[in-house]
């Protein structure tokens, strides 16, 4: 008697059957590596090894579409403290999260998608203070596969910046702690909220406590920002001629200005000549790497923007430098401090993203 899955669907069995049938086209056996030529990577990601590239930077991302009903992820993660947002199919309200453990995992996201082609984007939504992360490729169903990789945006921008710029506490509550992994989301910074708004690839430098004179830790932004890797202060080296970006944003000086005002950590205190020099230096620096970008030198929206004082050193930088240098691309953005104590949070990150795409628009011609 013949006793096949295929013919021995009747009556009863059929439930059954159809089970047994969905259970096969989900098993998740069709391995992707890393190296795959339809993953598309952004950021600042580390190929020293194809097989494992690194992500360290928040916003770094791997992208890809495919077709099957099942994926996993494979990363092996440093510390165990990163997250993630695994995007399917666009849908940005409801991401599945991934909490990565310390080593190599394999993280199934999902056994029931619909048959037919999907969208793909695993978004790195904590900076390098949580340790690297390597991707180590996907798992598919048994017939998927990866196909054409989405369109890479024309437009590129760069931001560096503190842990305002990292996302840092932007889906804490608001009378809770925001320094915490879980409530970092850079997805929903202002920079990745402009980016999006004008269809444009983002690259985001920024380690929470960082400041152009002086940190919470040993080491200032004109040490940290031409890294490849964004754990700590360390020897890797970015090629900048691997990537150029239209439009920079410098967010920086929050830090400076509790550091230097509140905390009295640098003595004898800068003068306000000194402060301004100080920005000048590090801007040029940036300059002397992208000659013909754009650069947006902004602050906020923390109580760095409460009064008129850090922004007017920016001011008078900005005015300084196109005088003395001629530079016609330079142009300043403060978003409002709001009176809220703590770090933004994402309603404040959206309405500061539209402001930001807002001049940049403008001054872009976008």
């Amino acid at each position: 008697m013949k006793n096949t899955l295929g013919t021995a669907c009747a009556g009863l069995l059929l439930t059954l059957c159809s089970t047994a049938l969905a259970a096969a086209d989900n098993r998740i056996t069709q391995v992707i590596s890393a190296d795959a030529p339809d993953l598309q990577y952004v950021g600042r990601v580390d190929f020293s090894d194809r097989q494992a590239p690194s992500l360290t930077w928040p916003g770094s991302s791997v992208r890809a579409n495919f077709t099957g009903t099942a994926l996993s992820i494979i990363l092996d993660d440093e510390l165990g403290q990163n997250f993630f947002n695994v995007i399917i199919d666009g849908n940005t309200a409801h991401p599945f999260v991934l909490q990565t453990q310390q080593g190599q995992h394999t993280y199934e996201v999902s056994r029931a998608l619909p048959s037919g082609e999907h969208s793909l984007e695993i978004y790195k939504r904590t900076e390098g203070e949580y340790g690297a992360t390597a991707f180590k490729g996907l798992r598919l169903s048994e017939q998927g596969e990866l196909t054409v990789p989405p369109a890479r945006p024309q437009r590129r921008m760069e931001i560096f910046g503190d842990s305002i710029s990292c996302g840092m506490g932007n889906e804490g509550a608001d009378n809770g702690r925001d320094d915490l992994a879980s409530e970092q989301n850079h997805y929903w910074t202002y920079g990745a909220v402009a980016a999006r708004t004008l269809d444009a690839e983002l690259h985001t430098i920024c380690r929470s406590g960082i400041g152009i004179m002086v940190s919470w830790f040993p080491y200032i932004m004109r040490d940290y920002f031409d890294q490849l890797s964004g754990v700590g202060n360390n020897e890797t080296q970015w090629d900048f001629s691997q990537w150029t970006p239209d439009v920079v944003v410098i967010n920086l000086l929050q830090n400076d200005s509790w550091l230097i005002d509140r905390e009295h950590k640098l003595q004898p205190a800068p003068t306000e000549q000194q402060r301004i020099d100080a920005y000048v230096k590090f801007a040029r620096r940036i300059r002397r790497e992208y000659p013909d970008a754009t650069i947006i030198a902004a602050l906020g929206s923390m109580d760095a923007t409460a009064t008129e004082k850090w922004p007017d050193y920016i001011r008078k930088a900005v005015a300084q430098m196109q005088a003395q240098y001629d530079d016609d691309k330079l142009h300043t953005v403060f978003f409002d401090y709001t009176g809220y104590g703590q770090h933004p949070r994402i309603a404040q990150h959206v309405k500061n993203g539209e402001q930001l795409a807002s001049v940049i628009r403008e001054k872009m011609g976008w």
